[in-house]
Parts: structure tokens; sequence; C-alpha cells
């Protein structure tokens, strides 16, 4: 492996060009990348775009700059890879592109990749806290229902929560290869639906457009089960009954006392979120999230679209798949997103797409307070006088495994 890091800088100053053959011999394959940008947008074709390769086996990674056409080149070993390129050229674009299962057993390949335009979200999710935590010696088991999540204002100006929706994307875990919501090209990209497919429920914040406003840097904490003070069972979680906590809490359809208890006494009932549909099973009483690897989504319905004919019409926003309905969440009105992947046994696979998340985030798999975090952009933080938080729609960069709940006291 050493061989090939040295090798890869030798690359970075080819041009784009096919190789007669390959000098390291049948065991290192040569891949050509060609970048490609929305119709539109070609004036940010340019020299020194990263562009990553992955070994989906081991997860090592390689990095290569585009040439002045655009072209990334690598020699690796031969295997299967993820090819994954994300582009901020200013603060209000974000470009991704990604192809996922590409073999490099047999031939050396030349491909491209499609990149899609999005912006950065103003709201953005900072922290997934859904593994739970060790309970207090001498057990030895773990506690589920203290999840939460925590949502951010990332811009400059006070932005308001009211009619914000949240949910999960299918499937429920990273690990389920037969993806019914995704196909796979002849190039390796995946091919995605017009919709992320919602299992379960959409939950909705309240308010009639300025009762949830959240300042610039500000947070919002969501409890996904208990807005409770979950300490005083288990020392190792956190404490969720708190002054401006929200939570996800409607005892019409999920009345299951443990997963969703009566919420504290410094829970203002207006930061309830409600159900706005259930579809998932008939007579489930309890809202699944996975403990491991949740695909999750903050979403908003256009301006002017009415949402309640559109979510009461099923031939329109449901769809089902087995025993199983969905919701359908256009991509279009999602305003941000994490997907987490877990880092233990086989492959995962992609839920969200590409210009929503280009990438994952790894969880160990740990039921020991650990959360999925995103990072600090500290010179921005400097500049703007409040933190801010690095978003370029990739969750593989833009965020981390935290070893402790940072509302841990």
């Amino acid at each position: 492996m050493k061989k090939i890091l040295l090798y890869l800088p030798l690359l970075l100053l080819a041009a784009c060009t096919s190789m007669d053959e390959n000098p390291y011999g049948d065991t290192l394959r040569h891949l050509t990348v060609q970048v490609v940008y929305p119709e539109g947008h070609g004036e940010h074709l340019r020299e020194g775009v990263s562009v990553k390769l992955e070994d989906r086996n081991s997860s090592n990674r390689y990095t290569s700059l585009t040439d002045g056409e655009g072209c990334a080149e690598f020699i690796v070993t031969s295997g299967h890879y993820n090819v994954m390129v994300t582009d901020k050229p200013d603060k209000m674009s974000v470009f991704q592109g990604r192809i996922e299962q590409l073999d490099l057993v047999s031939n050396d390949r030349e491909v491209s990749v499609a990149l899609h335009y999005s912006k950065p979200g103003s709201i953005v999710i900072k922290e997934v806290y859904t593994g739970g935590c060790a309970q207090d010696a001498p057990s030895t088991g773990t506690y589920t229902y203290d999840k939460y999540i925590i949502l951010h204002n990332n811009s400059d100006e006070t932005l308001y929560l009211d009619g914000l929706c949240l949910s999960m994307v299918a499937p429920y875990n990273s690990k389920v290869q037969n993806n019914p919501w995704t196909s796979v090209d002849e190039e390796g990209n995946v091919v995605f639906r017009d919709y992320a497919a919602v299992p379960d429920c959409i939950w909705q914040f309240g308010g009639s457009g300025t009762e949830h406003p959240l300042s610039p840097g500000e947070d919002a904490v969501v409890a996904m089960n208990g807005a409770v003070d979950h300490t005083k069972t288990y020392s190792n979680s956190v404490n969720l009954n708190q002054e401006g906590f929200y939570v996800l809490y409607d005892q019409v359809y999920y009345p299951d006392p443990r997963s969703h208890p009566v919420p504290g006494d410094r829970i203002e009932e207006k930061n309830h979120l409600k159900v706005l549909k259930k579809t998932g099973r008939a007579g489930t009483n309890v809202y699944v999230i996975s403990n491991y690897s949740p695909a999750v989504i903050i979403f908003r319905f256009p301006e002017g679209f009415d949402s309640a004919a559109y979510l009461n019409d099923d031939k329109q926003s449901a769809v089902q798949n087995g025993s199983i309905i969905y919701s359908k969440v256009n991509w279009e009105w999602i305003v941000d997103a994490v997907e987490v992947s877990d880092n233990t046994g086989a492959n995962n696979f992609k839920r969200l797409r590409t210009d929503i998340d280009s990438g994952s985030c790894g969880f160990s798999g740990t039921s020991k307070g650990h959360t999925i975090h995103r990072r600090v952009d500290e010179e921005a933080s400097q500049s703007a006088g409040y933190e801010v938080m690095v978003d370029t729609n990739n969750s593989t960069d833009d965020f981390y495994e935290r070893e402790q709940q940072s509302l841990h006291k």
C-alpha cells in the first residue's frame, strides 16, 4: 500500500489520457475520473477540485486533484470502490457527485461523475444521538430511550422553526443491501427515485410562522423519545427536561408510555411536535428510529404549496412496498440531512441522494453515549461572533463521531 501512495502524486501531473499499459502489473488499476458540472454551471470546471476514492472493503481513502479539463487520475490496487466529489466554489454553492460500487477488479476504467448543484442549509442538523448509553453498574445493559437531535441556525439572521418537518428516510438501517428505492446503473451510479421514502410518519413543528425563532448560532434540541431527565435513572444519560427543548410527542399515534412518556414540567406544550402524516404498519405505538445508522432529514413544503391536500391524497403522497406504506418527500424540499452509516460488519448503502448528502458519517455501533456531531468552522465562527458549523452537504467531511453527548453533564 505504501508504494501506491508514492505513485499518486505523479498522477496529479498527468493529462486526462488513457494509458497503453499498466507499468505496475496486473494487481494495480488505472482509474480516470471526469467531473461533469450541471448545465449552466460550466464556468466552475477548473484545475484543483478534489476527487476522493474510497475502498469499499478497507475504507482506505485516496485523493486526486482535477486538471484543467476536470479530470483526475488514480492508480490503486484492484478492488471495489466509491468515487466522491464535493466542490464548494463559493459560500452559496455546493456541487456534489458520487459513484457507488465501482468495479476495478478486471480492467482499468474511465468514468464520469455528474455533479448536482445545491445550496448549504441555513438550519442544519448539528448532532444526532440515537445509540444510547450504558446502564449503571452492576447492570451491563444499555439504555436507548434518550434519543435526541440538535438543530442549529447556521445563518446570520433569525430563522423560524414553525412548519419545519422532521423524518427518517428508508431503509431504517444503512446495511440494507436490497434497497427498493434505489438502483445502480452500468457505471455504478446509484439511481434514486424522485422522492425520499419516509417510513412511519412525518413530524412537524407547530406555530403560525414566528412562534419558534432561532437566532444566529442558536440551537434547538429535539427529544425523539422522552423529554424527561433520564439521568435520574441512568447517570450516563442526559437531561432532556429543559426550558426551550422540543419533543416528538403525539399520544394519539404513539401512546407507548416507555418510549413516549409525558414530557417533563419544563417542556411547553407548544414545543410538542405533532404527527403530520402517519403511515407504516397499523397498530404501531412506538416511533422507530435506528440506533446506529439513521438517515435524518429536515424539510419544508414550498411556499404556497397545499401540503394538506397533498398528504390527504395517498395516490400522490404515499407509496407501498410489501406490507408497509411510506410517505413521499420530494428531494427539493429538504433543508438539511445527515446519513449515518454503521461501521461494524458488512458494507453500507446510500439512502440519501448525492446533492442532499454525498457521503455518510461512520458510527462505531456502541451504546456508550457516542453521538454524531457536526464540525465547527473555527475561522467562520471567529469572524461571525457565534458558532458556525461546517456545511458542505457531505457528512463524511462535515461530521465526526463524538465520544460523549454534548448535553451530558
